[in-house]
């Protein structure tokens, strides 16, 4: 079943609005991640990945990611749009999340500018944050859409959405 998009408000944003083929977007507001009590990342120099339905996907340069936090590289799915991710566990302050931070090494010429990059799922972490509003995770588990107020859906991720 196609869903029905939620009219947004004045001041607010629908993902219903954006493209697909998803678009790069600079951010104006400083991107934080923290996990086991720890900033593990902070960034005023990150993107965001903006497609239908979707909430944005955030990209923090690994300059500005805690040394030691992350994990190997290992291999992971391709996306049709930024190419082949690799997925990296987070670890910090004796805890580590599986899986929890994946980057686009080489991806396609319309995403060069975060290659390398690297996006945070939401979940688990102790906060993932744009400004000083706290994101909630986009629905499911798949996809790794930080959901802030002012983000009007539905989204895609939760039960029944995997067609849209």
């Amino acid at each position: 079943m196609w869903p029905t998009p939620i009219h947004p408000g004045p001041d607010e944003e629908s993902v219903w609005d954006y493209p697909r083929p998803p678009r790069l977007e600079r951010v104006a507001r400083r991107l934080r991640v923290v996990f086991s009590g720890e900033t593990i990342a902070s960034t005023v120099a990150g993107w965001r990945v903006l497609e239908t339905s979707h909430p944005p996907t955030y990209y923090i340069p690994p300059a500005d990611v805690a040394p030691g936090v992350l994990g190997p590289p290992r291999r992971a799915g391709l996306c049709e749009w930024k190419g082949r991710a690799v997925l990296h566990d987070v670890s910090a302050g004796g805890r580590r999340a599986e899986g929890a931070a994946w980057a686009y090494p080489d991806p396609t010429p319309d995403f060069r500018a975060i290659a390398g990059y690297l996006a945070f799922y939401a979940g688990p972490m102790d906060g993932c944050f744009v400004g000083d509003v706290r994101a909630t995770p986009q629905p499911g588990g798949f996809y790794g859409g930080w959901i802030t107020p002012g983000l009007v859906g539905p989204f895609k991720g939760g039960p029944g959405s995997m067609g849209w």
